[in-house]
């Protein structure tokens, strides 16, 4: 099992957890497309890509902000590790610093997938 593969495993269940903590408001955040996002990588494995996840939750990102709706937690994380399993670094850190910054109490967790990151080969 690689590093990304365990890497998403561990925050698929954060993410889970997550997702039926804030399950009984969704009122507060915007969750678009995540919620069917994050059942196809389990329930349906090879349905979403990475690269259709990165659409998906940049759309999903882009329609808040034009309804001018907080972001659901998890939601930059998971675009992170997605840029992260395809390569891209640069977006990877990007999307984590901004879930880290919008979500303070995550800054743990982003910062050990930073340490690990910069411990594993990247592909």
């Amino acid at each position: 099992m690689t590093y990304f593969t365990k890497l998403l495993k561990a925050f698929g269940l954060v993410s889970l957890l997550v997702l039926s903590a804030c399950a009984t408001n969704n009122k507060l955040y915007y969750w678009g497309d995540y919620e069917p996002i994050i059942y196809d990588m389990y329930a349906n494995p090879g349905a979403a890509d990475p690269q259709t996840q990165i659409e998906k939750l940049s759309s999903t990102i882009q329609q808040a902000q034009n309804q001018d709706k907080q972001i659901a937690p998890g939601i930059y994380a998971h675009l992170g590790m997605i840029y992260a399993q395809v390569g891209d670094m640069g977006l990877a850190k990007e999307a984590l610093n901004e879930e880290k910054s919008l979500y303070p109490e995550s800054a743990a967790f982003i910062d050990g997938m930073f340490s690990r990151m910069e411990k594993e080969p990247q592909p």
